[in-house]
């Protein structure tokens, strides 16, 4: 897969803002909550947080693939829900509500980059950046000749070193040392995946390669046949060479060879009856014989103990990035009309609870 077929033309959108802890998991509660929120007035109030971060943290919960645009919206009342995939993951019966999992961490690295990928930038640097060691100039270099040479052309360079810098705060320490502090962890939380590094001897970036002890097998399982059914492909095999190398792959977002990715894998294949290895060829391939849509799914709700997928109706792949249904997200929210009647008490309510906190409780009347 190339770029204009995995990422969408989409650049610095982030507001300069990466990721921070707990955002992922905001931007889908306040979307179950209130489709509207991100276009409201008082968003700021609402989310606690800057105007520039409201765009921030709505961004990166799209990127994420945890909120999507409401089909239903119109352009006078643009609103956002929760994905299927959101719900599964950080609803009240989710697999890890309050993010808590490092398995939740790998997850979500992958669906930044899974197609369509809103980080064009980011997709070119883990998919078809060679150097293991570079500086951000290099890299930034590298991902605007691949975007001058795609029909899409580079974008402004500002833009560009806005995704790179974003790219290096979201996966690189803080620090010159190897070790990681918590003020980097709680900064973003992705930080503790170490994918990106800095040499001892250089000082350089560096791409983390080799097996990732956090990487649950479950979790690479899942992004495999989430990759797979992404693109498309037919039989019920794939060669472990193509999972590894192809441009796009799990192999490529994880940093893994192909015997590391055999070696991630194994543990969730024996654990699956879906799953199987095949060489007919002498090539490794993976086999599965049920749908692979289905067989991930169950991978995550066996690993996080907890059938969340049926609430949401969840399948792997593109089907993940559809909201949920109508019935669900009324469920979860105060109505899908703006203009509703519970929408406005709820509203009321919260104006006059704002009034009494400026203006202090009233005071009883003086006795005569």
């Amino acid at each position: 897969m190339r770029l204009t077929a995995a990422a969408e033309p989409t650049f610095a959108r982030h507001e300069t803002f990466h990721p921070r802890y707990g955002w992922f998991r905001k931007a889908y509660a306040a979307a179950a909550e209130d489709p509207f929120v991100f276009g409201r007035p008082d968003a700021t109030v609402v989310l606690g947080v800057g105007k520039n971060m409201v765009r921030a943290i709505r961004f990166w919960g799209l990127a994420a693939k945890l909120i999507v645009d409401d089909p239903a919206a119109t352009r006078r009342t643009p609103s956002l829900v929760p994905t299927r995939l959101g719900h599964a993951l950080f609803g009240e019966l989710g697999w890890d509500r309050y993010m808590e999992d490092p398995g939740t961490l790998w997850l979500l690295h992958w669906l930044l980059l899974a197609p369509p990928s809103r980080l064009p930038v980011w997709w070119l640097a883990f998919n078809e950046f060679g150097a293991v060691e570079f500086t951000e100039s290099e890299l930034e270099s590298a991902v605007t000749a691949q975007l001058e040479a795609s029909t899409w052309g580079a974008p402004h360079r500002s833009s560009i070193h806005k995704d790179i810098t974003a790219l290096l705060r979201t996966y690189a320490p803080l620090e010159r040392s190897n070790r990681r502090s918590i003020d980097d962890i709680l900064d973003c939380p992705l930080r503790d995946l170490n994918l990106i590094g800095r040499s001892a001897a250089t000082d350089r970036f560096r791409f983390t390669l080799g097996t990732k002890p956090s990487l649950p097998p479950a979790v690479a399982a899942y992004a495999v046949l989430d990759w797979v059914v992404r693109n498309g492909a037919g039989g019920n095999t794939i060669t472990l060479s193509r999972l590894a190398h192809e441009p796009g792959s799990v192999g490529r977002a994880f940093r893994l060879d192909e015997s590391e990715l055999l070696a991630v894998l194994e543990p969730a294949i024996e654990d699956c009856d879906g799953l199987g290895l095949a060489s007919p060829t002498g090539a490794v391939q993976l086999t599965w014989s049920t749908p692979p849509e289905v067989v991930a799914v169950g991978l995550l709700d066996t690993y996080f103990d907890m059938e969340a997928s049926d609430a949401s109706g969840l399948r792997a792949g593109h089907d993940g990035d559809r909201p949920i249904s109508d019935d669900l997200l009324e469920e979860l929210g105060l109505g899908r009309d703006p203009d509703d009647r519970l929408r406005r008490l709820h509203q009321r309510e919260v104006d006059v609870g704002s009034a009494t906190t400026v203006a202090g409780p009233a005071k009883s009347p003086a006795r005569p």
